[in-house]
């Protein structure tokens, strides 16, 4: 039988009216055919519970044990959605990540995969079960305890299990009915997308997008694993949802697919450093070692002090999550105690927000830059920082902004239109 991997996330199996819920549009596949392999989270705010309840119990807990603790809420939910399935005459099992086995780093609370061997599956449904319920978000380490994976963990879970099996597709239900061209809550204007390329898909998940988890989609790219994402709360069929696949999938896209954000940014520039050949290691290599992710980065135009004065210095200015921004100057700090660079001072803007359009009809089209900045600058949106790729431009703006050049941009480029 074809197999089909199915994911849902907490709201989705948030109590047990919607866990039978979701046991009703797994056997509408099951009915389709298909032998199918369930995902499923840890309901709705039962892992912030549980992590409460660690860190209460210990403030420096041991990672093993707090994978043990947190882990037990994803079992809970694959028991109870067995057991719904077996009332409903469809014969199915749950399995923990320890049974199947998933196999795992020892990166407790990050664990990445290793392997995710089909025999003990494969042979279940040869005897005729046609549901296997696996926790996601867990595996099992190589010295035989439970692991983690992090937020968003069970995402990643499902397309990897879809990848090791050959499944047709893999389904991820969530709270929305799909991917749209840009948060609705910003624009009425914003539409959903029937395709998006996974390349698209992954720099808005990147940039702010929260509809799949950036971890998955770059799974699913590298293995050619056909996402669905679907709303839970609505009648579907195999035409609802936005469909993540291959950009060869999609006929004709257009130039600029979405517009994402994060509010969640700051801006910190280093004043007057001395420029010279590995100054740029000297202070991402500090940034790196304390865990700040850095993302736009730009160096000005070096200019000596005086006519007779050689030494040239220039000002680094670079972007990252505004909660790091503490941690990021006191790398900054520490590294000129240490000696490896100097800087006159260290400026910090905590009020920006960073906004992106995306698509991969940008490769073959010019003239994406020129509209979007005309049409930040007409709504009289300073642009702070620009960084680029391929198929994404971003700017860093005044955060009470954001919303405003949201909703030009979406205008600027049609994306209401089909």
């Amino acid at each position: 039988m074809p197999v089909l991997v199915m994911k849902f996330g907490g709201t989705s199996v948030a109590d047990l009216a919607r866990i039978e819920n979701a046991a009703k549009k797994i056997q509408s596949e099951v009915a389709r055919g298909y032998d199918v392999i369930v995902i499923v989270s840890a309901m709705s705010g039962k892992t912030n519970e549980l992590i409460g309840w660690v860190e209460t119990t210990s403030k420096l807990y041991d990672a093993r044990e707090y994978d043990a603790v947190v882990a037990s809420g994803e079992n809970v939910t694959a028991g109870l959605l067995a057991l719904r399935l077996q009332v409903m005459g469809i014969p199915a099992r749950s399995w923990q990540g320890w049974q199947v086995p998933i196999n795992t780093t020892s990166a407790h609370g990050s664990a990445r995969f290793v392997a995710i061997p089909r025999a003990n599956i494969v042979q279940k449904f040869g005897e005729g079960f046609k549901v296997a319920v696996v926790a996601g978000f867990q595996g099992v380490s190589p010295e035989g305890r439970i692991t983690t994976l992090g937020r968003g963990g069970s995402d990643t879970t499902a397309v990897a299990f879809a990848a090791a099996f050959d499944a047709e597709r893999c389904d991820i239900y969530t709270d929305v009915d799909g991917v749209y061209t840009t948060d609705p809550r910003i624009t009425d204007k914003a539409r959903k997308l029937d395709r998006i390329a996974y390349e698209e898909m992954l720099e808005l998940a990147s940039l702010g997008a929260k509809v799949l988890q950036t971890r998955s989609v770059e799974l699913a790219m590298r293995y050619k694993v056909r996402l669905r994402v679907l709303s839970s709360f609505e009648d579907t069929d195999e035409n609802s949802g936005t469909l993540v696949c291959d950009e060869d999938e999609i006929m004709e896209s257009k130039v600029v697919s979405g517009v994402a954000y994060s509010r969640d940014e700051a801006k910190m520039t280093l004043v007057k450093v001395e420029d010279r050949p590995g100054i740029a290691a000297a202070i991402f290599g500090p940034l790196a070692d304390a865990g700040v992710n850095v993302d736009m980065i730009v160096q000005n135009i070096s200019e000596l002090d005086s006519p007779t004065d050689k030494r040239a210095h220039t000002d680094m200015t670079f972007s990252c999550p505004v909660n790091q921004t503490a941690r990021a100057q006191k790398a900054m700090e520490d590294a000129r105690a240490a000696g490896l660079f100097t800087y006159a001072s260290l400026v910090v803007d905590t009020d920006v927000a960073k906004v992106s359009v995306v698509g991969i009809g940008m490769r073959s089209h010019a003239g994406v830059a020129a509209k979007m900045f005309a049409s930040l600058a007409a709504e009289n949106v300073n642009i702070k920082v620009i960084a680029t790729s391929e198929i994404k431009i971003s700017v860093l703006i005044d955060r009470k902004y954001m919303e405003l050049a949201v909703q030009a941009l979406h205008d600027a480029f049609d994306l209401e239109k089909a």
